[in-house]
Formats: structure tokens, C-alpha cells, sequence
């Protein structure tokens, strides 16, 4: 099926070359054949030109549409894949705690299993809903601890994956003051809570992430998330921000995801006046994802 989009990308592309090239020997050919005749000729210039530039814009569209409905593919598989696995193993428990007498401790592991699956599934449902709300209205703007919600992320982050203080370590360099920013709390740990959950993700066997927060020319609240993990080609530094984009590798292809949390960050960053932006050496030698925004006038 990727073929065959790359396969479709490259004929549009083709045969727009085509056309340009056809549009241009035609149109310098009457040019030079009416180059005595100055209001054909420049008449002629015209049409050419926006012949040319409308088969360059119908190209664009063509290879955008194309590319749109192929990451479009890639969500519907990705939150297919993410709502029907937990559901298949919360369905194989039930079966198996009706069909069969468990021993207590048995019990409460798979009761303790369907708990963590129904979490996946309401983790699917509210990433999804959030992107739906990303163009939407701002929500309520308040002042925020920013230190202390990185934290609360940061624990939340170790309780899910189970994870131990010294392999998702926090370090803050603001001391307890001057780390309030203005703006939507749920949307800044939205933001905060996808960022530590992609280094966790894909950190591969062993999780080593580090995070810090500090505060830049006494403007800007830097968080710095850095993993040890699968890493990022180069090419890929700026389009994982991307609505739906994951990096098309075989590597990562067991990474569950749908495509949507670090276009979230992105989005939530601009909103309240910051940016992101990811930094990698390449494949296998991990990655930082920054986060910057702006602190609160004192």
C-alpha cells in the first residue's frame, strides 16, 4: 500500500514535469515565432505564465492530498490497533474469571490487568479528543507552578511504567521560585505527560531519561527531556511534530502510538507562547525533545 502512494506521489509528480516542460516549449516557441508583435508576445507571456503556474499548483495539491490520506491510514490503523488490543485483553479475563475459579491473588492480577488495559483505552480516547479540540477555543488562563506540575508528570510517569527515581530522574536548577507561567494547566501537563511518555516509549529495553528544568534569561522556563534510546534521523527532526506522522522505521514499528502526542505539544506550546523542537544524533544514540515557554512577568 506504501508503494503504491509513493507510486501515485511519483506519476503526479512526473507528469506535472511533463506538462511544465510541454507549456514551456510551446510557449517560447510562439514567443519566438511573435516575437515582432508586442501585444501577442506579451500576451503570450501572460497565459504562459499561469499555465505553468497552474499546473505547479495543481501538482502541490495532488501530492499533498495524497500524502494527507496516507498519514489519515496510518491514524485510523494506529487507534484501531490502540482501542482494539486492550479491548481483546479485557475481553480474554472476563471469559477466562467466568469460565474458570481463580484463586484470589490470581483474581486481583487480572483485575489489576483490565484496570491498566481500560487506562490505555481512556489514554486512546482523550489524545484523540484533544487533537479534535487543538484549533479550537483557548481554555481558561491561569497562573501556574510549571515546576511543580513537571513534577506530579514526572511521578505520574514512573507509577505507569513502573520505573524507579533513577531511571526517569528530575532535576530542577529554579529552586522552588520563579517558575509560574500563564495558561491552561490540563493543556501543559498534556503537553509535559506526552513528551515524558514518547522518551519512555522509545527508550527502547533499558529506560534512562533525564529531565530538567531551568530558567533562561530570566524569560523563558526551559524543560530539557533527553533519553538514551532508539533516537531520531535527521530528517525526522521537525515532521514527528506532524498530526498523525511516526517515523517509518522497522525498528520501532512494536511502539504503540497514534500519531498525535508530540503534535499536541506542539500545538499547546504555540498557544501559550512557546516552541519545541527535538534534537538527535541519529539512529540508536537517543534524543532531546526541548520545551520552552514563556515565565509570567514578575
Amino acid at each position: 500500500m506504501r508503494f503504491s502512494r509513493r507510486g501515485k506521489i511519483v506519476f503526479f509528480l512526473s507528469l506535472g514535469v511533463v506538462l511544465a516542460g510541454i507549456a514551456v516549449f510551446v510557449g517560447f516557441g510562439w514567443i519566438i515565432l511573435n516575437w515582432q508583435e508586442g501585444v501577442k508576445v506579451l500576451l503570450g507571456i501572460i497565459f504562459f505564465g499561469a499555465i505553468v503556474t497552474g499546473l505547479i499548483l495543481n501538482t502541490s495539491f495532488l501530492v499533498r492530498e495524497i500524502r494527507k490520506n496516507e498519514q489519515h491510514d496510518s491514524f485510523i490503523n494506529a487507534v484501531t490497533h490502540e482501542l482494539k488490543t486492550p479491548i481483546a485483553s479485557i475481553r480474554l479475563h472476563l471469559q477466562t474469571l467466568q469460565r474458570r475459579h481463580l484463586e484470589e491473588e490470581q483474581q486481583r492480577d487480572f483485575y489489576r490487568l483490565m484496570l491498566e488495559d481500560t487506562d490505555r483505552l481512556m489514554n486512546t480516547v482523550e489524545q484523540v479528543l484533544k487533537a479534535g479540540k487543538a484549533s479550537g477555543p483557548k481554555g481558561a488562563r491561569v497562573d501556574v507552578n510549571f515546576a511543580g506540575l513537571v513534577e506530579q508528570c514526572v511521578e505520574s510517569a514512573r507509577t505507569s511504567h513502573h520505573l524507579s527515581p533513577a531511571a526517569l530522574r528530575y532535576e530542577s536548577a529554579l529552586n522552588g521560585s520563579g517558575a509560574e507561567v500563564t495558561g491552561d494547566p490540563e493543556d501543559l501537563r498534556t503537553a509535559v505527560s506526552n513528551i515524558l511518555e514518547n522518551a519512555v516509549k522509545y527508550s527502547g529495553g533499558k529506560v534512562d531519561v533525564s529531565v530538567l528544568l531551568r530558567l533562561e534569561e530570566e524569560k523563558r522556563l526551559v524543560l530539557r527531556v533527553q533519553d538514551r534510546g532508539v533516537g531520531i534521523p535527521a530528517t525526522e527532526l521537525k515532521t514527528i511534530f506532524r498530526r498523525f506522522y511516526r517515523v517509518p522505521s522497522r525498528a520501532l514499528s512494536h511502539v504503540r502510538g497514534t500519531g498525535l502526542g508530540l503534535f499536541l505539544v506542539r500545538t499547546i506550546a504555540k498557544r501559550h507562547g512557546g516552541r519545541v523542537f527535538a534534537q538527535s544524533a541519529g539512529e540508536g544514540h537517543g534524543a532531546t525533545v526541548t520545551l520552552e515557554l514563556p515565565r509570567k512577568a514578575s
